[in-house]
Order: structure tokens, then sequence, then C-alpha cells
């Protein structure tokens, strides 16, 4: 009897991170389902994963289309969250709390609608990995909205992997890495600030997406790893 192949499904899965976890997973000959907000990001991933992945559109910010999403991509054994907009540091001087407010959206409160909905459709012995990061335990100036996220996501894997057992819930914690997420700095601060993260990290340098991905990895292939925040920020916690 051959054995059924993994199935993973990537939210946020055509882009920087999501898809460097894609492609990595791909690679190993699992069986990657990519999920973006637009069609063009869709087939762009596509174009660049093996043949017989897939990909679904889906607004991961509307609870029926969520729903409506997993009742197409029907079961696999892991989902993985990686979805965020750009990441736009705010001072409390000068935040616009509804947009504070609109950050939490798609980060914590659209995973948790995912994992809602992934779940009952998850075969025996899979997992879902989530996405916080290093700000929620070291943060720094600008960075309560988005430390508060990573504190929230970080809760929340610990209470699902309770709460969802023995569906195994992990989450991936990066520290700065080179990605699309800070495209909106503007092409000459983001490199000086890549530069300045990195020269304060024990490794001399920032992330790059493939090797974060490996994080994610390994997550989905440790069956004795639950509640685990796994943290890959180059020593920034130590530093």
């Amino acid at each position: 009897m051959t054995e059924q192949r993994q199935r993973v499904v990537v939210l946020g899965g055509t882009s920087g991170l999501g898809l460097a976890v894609a492609d990595l997973l791909s690679a190993r000959g699992t069986e990657v389902v990519v999920v973006s907000s637009r069609q063009a990001s869709v087939d762009k991933a596509l174009a660049k994963l093996p043949a017989g992945s897939e990909g679904f559109v889906a607004d991961l910010r509307d609870e029926d289309a969520v729903e409506a999403l997993f009742d197409q991509i029907g079961p696999f054994d892991h989902l993985v969250y990686t979805a965020g907009e750009p990441l736009r540091l705010l001072t409390v001087e000068d935040m616009p709390l509804d947009q504070a407010q609109e950050f939490f959206v798609l980060r914590f409160f659209s995973a948790l609608m995912a994992v809602k909905h992934a779940k009952p459709r998850i075969r025996a012995g899979g997992s879902i990995t989530l996405t916080t990061g290093s700000a929620g335990e070291r943060p720094s100036a600008g960075w309560s909205v988005a430390a508060s996220i990573c504190g929230a996501v970080s809760a929340l894997t610990k209470a699902l992997a309770i709460e969802l057992a023995p569906v195994r819930v992990n989450a991936v914690a990066p520290g700065v890495t080179r990605s699309p997420l800070w495209a909106g700095l503007g092409e000459d601060a983001r490199d000086a600030y890549f530069r300045q993260v990195g020269e304060s990290l024990p490794v001399g340098r920032v992330g790059e997406t493939d090797e974060v991905a490996r994080a994610y990895a390994y997550l989905i292939d440790q069956p004795f790893s639950t509640g685990t925040v796994l943290g890959v920020d180059g020593g920034a916690l130590v530093a």
C-alpha cells in the first residue's frame, strides 16, 4: 500500500516567509496548498512551486470566506499560518488606535478563525504552526502594538495546545528577517535598519526567510513538540 503524502496548508504562503516555508516543504515531497488574498500572488507562487501544488484566494479577515476556504481544501495534515501585512512601528504618542486594532485582526484574530475552521479537517497526527516574534520577549521603542500581538499569539499557542490535543500546536518566533514585511520602510531605511540590527546580534546579521522556514519544518516533523514557541532570532534574546 502506497503511503499517503503529507499535505500542508500555508496561509500567507505566496510571498516572504510563507513562500519560503512552502518552497522548503514542497522540495521534500510534501503536497503544498498556498493561500493569499490576491489571485496574482497565488499565480506567481504556483509558477515557482512544483507542479501539483495548489493555490486558493481568500480574505482571511472574513470568517465566512475562511470556512468556505477549508471546505474547498478538504482534509490535510498540517496548517501553517504566516499571514500578515507589512510591519509599521507606532509610538504610543502618535498611534491611531483604530489602526492598532486593525493590526490585531490579520495577525491574531484571523489566525484564531483559521484554527477554528481548519481543526475538523486536520488528519490524525497533524499539527498547527502559528507565527509570533521575538519582539514579544524583547521589544524596542515603537513596538508596543507589534510586541503585544506577539505576546498574544504566544499565549494562544500554549492554550490551543491544551484545548486541541492531540493535534499539536506550536509557533515560530522569528527575529528581524529580510522579507517583504519591511517593504514599507523604503530601501535605504530598510537596509540601514538591517545593518543596525545585524551588528547587535551574536550572529552578526539579520535572518533570511529560508533559514526561518526550517523552524516550521522542524515543528511539523517533531511529533513530541506541542505548546512550544521556537525562537529563531540570531541570538536577539541573549544579546
